[in-house]
């Protein structure tokens, strides 16, 4: 199916990743047989650091300094769903990749570039890792294929031309770097707070239009480079003891072998 904004895309488009997640409050439970993490009847909602760049990409757009903004997801048809609340939030046009298996991040990083390559975006925005697996590897692949600059773990990000100044949360702090567009940029959370989406966005949302690709025919290999044999809880945790002063709690310590 032909995209319907590709005509209209240039360098100030910002294309905005957006990955379909269990909502952060809904408590996660492997499924009976390991076999993965049950999902069925539960609240889905957008990555939580994939709506950050969303919003970020809204405000550039907002202070003119981009024309259009372009969400694109990869999963079954219920993406649309999360893809129709970026399109509340304010994106001009969404793409679904339909895709009824799970990628790993270097195939979802290939299926992303075939979409760069589509819709020509100066910037690619998307969240830091996903809440469901934390990989925190998809934009480093991203960027990698595409041959172009990245900026990681983004807690502010200003544009001048075509260059991108980032101030990145590290280990040691912040870190403030400069990157030639088009570039990859993934967000913390930190960047900023995610607008609320009203009920009349809601249904302005639902009639607008989602191009649909099948992964099919994109022609890429998404062969998984790993494979994850079994889901399990964590183990409980172990009750606690209270000691009375420091010196029992040294002899506890000792009996545990953590200090001599």
């Amino acid at each position: 199916m032909a995209l319907h904004h590709m005509r209209e895309v240039g360098l100030k488009t910002i294309m905005v990743c957006l990955k379909r997640v269990v909502d952060y409050n809904v408590r996660v439970r492997p499924k009976t047989d390991g076999s993965g993490v049950q999902t069925e009847g539960l609240k889905m909602s957008i990555n939580p650091f994939d709506e950050i760049a969303l919003e970020e990409a809204l405000r550039i757009r907002e202070r003119g300094e981009a024309s259009e903004v372009v969400v694109v997801s990869i999963g079954p048809e219920d993406c649309q769903q999360q893809l129709r609340t970026g399109l509340a939030m304010g994106a001009d046009s969404a793409v679904l990749v339909r895709s009824d298996e799970a990628l790993d991040p270097p195939s979802a990083a290939r299926v992303l570039l075939n979409m760069i390559e589509r819709l020509e975006p100066g910037l690619v925005l998307m969240g830091k890792q996903a809440i469901d697996d934390d990989c925190n590897q998809t934009g480093q692949m991203l960027a990698t294929l595409w041959g172009r600059p990245q900026a990681t773990f983004a807690s502010k990000l200003e544009l001048s031309g075509e260059v991108a100044t980032v101030t990145r949360e590290v280990d040691a702090g912040l870190e403030v770097i400069e990157v030639d567009l088009p570039a990859v940029v993934t967000t913390d959370l930190r960047l900023n707070e995610p607008r609320y989406v009203k009920l009349p966005d809601i249904m302005k949302a639902k009639k607008k239009p989602i191009d649909t690709v099948a992964i099919e025919d994109l022609g890429i290999d998404t062969t998984p480079a790993f494979q994850v044999l079994a889901h399990t809880a964590p183990e409980p945790r172990a009750r606690g003891r209270m000691v009375r002063n420091v010196d029992e709690l040294l002899a506890e310590l000792r009996e545990r072998g953590l200090v001599n």
